[in-house]
């Protein structure tokens, strides 16, 4: 790729460094939770001829919180995580838990995507020839795709071509492809959006389809203001006629700003392509910018029905701050219809395979979007359901591994039975804390006979499980608490497809350049790093 060509800027030099941060509103919000702080132990202390009345409410106040928290619905291991925050910190650590428990700043959102979801929840209608022809197949798959239907709208599809991407490069490379090839709407959501090479590309073409008439709309996570993109970028995006929003803006007090983040990664053309998987729309992604050496990243794409399924998605998230939503617009009319995923109309009846005059893409897709605002755990009980009816090997790569009882439980109990567990993490991190948690479950894992690698070359970011040659996901879902209880993320399940074959060739590449991790190799880890997870385990669910 030509690095001297950047492609369409809109930042000004020097606008995201230090002034940018110091007087913008993340540069604001610092400031005011900085003095908050200094106000509440300033009354502390100015009060502290009280303290044994202080100290025995504390105690009284202690044993309170314990036993409510040990009749919550928590997870048990969020459970032992603020039971010691609450321990150390009785008065603050219970602010802290309730500020946290009541979802201060997104409770409309909850009620709005709700509403939402109720709304669409019979938009894209599950063909019943597909259901009976994957019951032929596998029932078991069924009960799979039944569980994941109650968490939202999620038919399976069999009109589905699935590529596979083995790298960030190879998605962009036909991205490009795919965006130039736009007729009516092109919709894209990023957790992260950063100007550069990939993005300058991007942002070419879709100021040129805004001038050809396609309906261009771009979403990111708000989080992108600390690092990436100034506040106003939305506006500047909107002067190339590109719709644009920021899914959840910092702001002070208001929200705990770290959970409940669109980690999502779609793009849909015309109902008819579909990308997901884990690549942001930044420089290293692609490996045009290198920060933690070689960038290992995977994502999908989908042509065929069950891109409606992704653009669905994108118009819930979208439409949360619209009164006057319009989804049968774009679910109807470029693209498949809502039935796309029923199979050809010859072999509907007997519920069988397409014949050889009408051929049909092999294998089920089923996409599915995680919301962490219900009580659903779903890309969570997706993986494990892997786990828990795999027969061979279950391969899995992953940037971070911050595990609750239940995940580690499941891949210590896959392992046990026989089956292949093979875990490919990052060699080269990108944040020391997340890495010294992932290897504090290295010891127990090992000892159950799951075997774990690291990626020599440099940083994992893909999001893959792929099983016993007939089975995969593939999408944004991390192994850890953020992915699996915070974020909103989506995804692919996979039965059968063609691309699974590649999937799982790409693992077995990828492994070559990894060195194994052994119990001697934990035993002779860093000191630092050690004590650097064995502290941090107790507060894992909080990061």
């Amino acid at each position: 790729m030509d690095t001297t060509d950047r492609g369409l800027s809109l930042l000004k030099k020097g606008q995201k460094g230090f002034f940018h941060a110091v007087f913008s509103r993340v540069g604001i919000m610092i400031v005011l939770l900085v003095l908050q702080v200094v106000f509440l132990f300033m009354a502390f202390f100015r009060f502290a001829q009280f303290l044994p009345h202080v100290l025995g409410s504390a105690a009284v106040f202690t044993v309170f919180m314990v036993l409510y928290l040990l009749n919550s619905r928590l997870d048990p291991t969020a459970k032992i995580t603020w039971l010691v925050v609450i321990m150390l910190l009785p008065v603050f650590g219970a602010l802290l838990f309730w500020y946290t428990q009541s979802d201060i700043g997104h409770r409309a959102v909850h009620a709005r995507l709700q509403e939402l979801i109720d709304e669409t929840k019979e938009k894209l209608a599950q063909a019943p020839e597909v259901i009976e022809a994957l019951e032929n197949e596998n029932p078991d798959e069924v009960s799979l795709a039944r569980y994941v239907r109650r968490s939202g709208c999620f038919p399976v599809y069999a009109d589905t071509q699935v590529t596979y991407f083995p790298l960030g490069e190879d998605k962009f490379e036909q991205m490009l492809v795919q965006l130039k090839s736009a007729k009516r709407y092109i919709f894209m959501e990023y957790f992260i959006v950063e100007e550069g090479l990939m993005w300058g590309k991007i942002l070419e073409i879709l100021a040129e389809k805004v001038r050809e008439g396609v309906d261009v709309r771009v979403m990111y996570d708000g989080t992108c203001e600390f690092s990436t993109l100034p506040h106003n970028y939305p506006e500047k995006l909107k002067t190339l006629g590109i719709k644009c929003k920021m899914f959840s803006p910092v702001t002070p007090f208001l929200s705990t700003h770290y959970n409940y983040r669109d980690h999502r990664k779609i793009l849909v053309i015309d109902g008819r392509t579909a990308f997901t998987g884990g690549v942001n729309l930044a420089d290293e992604y692609i490996n045009q910018r290198e920060r933690f050496g070689h960038w290992k990243d995977t994502a999908i794409m989908l042509e065929g029905g069950a891109a409606q399924s992704f653009a669905l998605m994108f118009l819930q998230m979208w439409n949360i701050t619209e009164r006057a939503p319009e989804f049968d617009k774009y679910l109807d009319a470029a693209g498949p219809s809502p039935k796309a995923g029923s199979l050809p109309a010859a072999d509907a009846e007997a519920g069988k395979p397409a014949a050889a005059e009408s051929p049909r893409p092999a294998g089920f897709v089923l996409p599915y979007g995680d919301c962490p605002l219900d009580s659903d755990k779903l890309g969570e009980r997706v993986y494990m359901d892997i786990l828990n009816r795999s027969r061979s090997y279950v391969h899995i790569m992953s940037p971070y591994l911050i595990l609750d009882g239940e995940m580690e439980t499941a891949l210590k109990f896959a392992a046990e039975k026989g089956v292949d567990v093979k875990l490919i993490l990052p060699g080269i991190p990108d944040k020391p804390m997340p890495y010294a948690l992932a290897k504090s479950h290295y010891r127990s894992l090992l000892a159950s006979g799951v075997k774990i690698y690291e990626y020599t070359p440099g940083f994992v970011h893909a999001k893959v499980f792929v099983s016993d040659d007939c089975r995969a996901v593939v999408g944004t879902i991390n192994l850890d608490y953020r992915s699996l209880y915070h974020h909103f993320e989506c995804a692919a399940y996979m039965y059968r497809t063609e691309c699974i074959s590649d999937i799982e060739k790409d693992f077995q590449e990828t492994l070559a350049r990894c060195r194994q991790v052994t119990p001697e190799t934990v035993k002779n880890e860093k000191w630092h790093v050690k004590l650097t997870g064995f502290v941090m385990k107790a507060v894992a669910p909080l990061l």
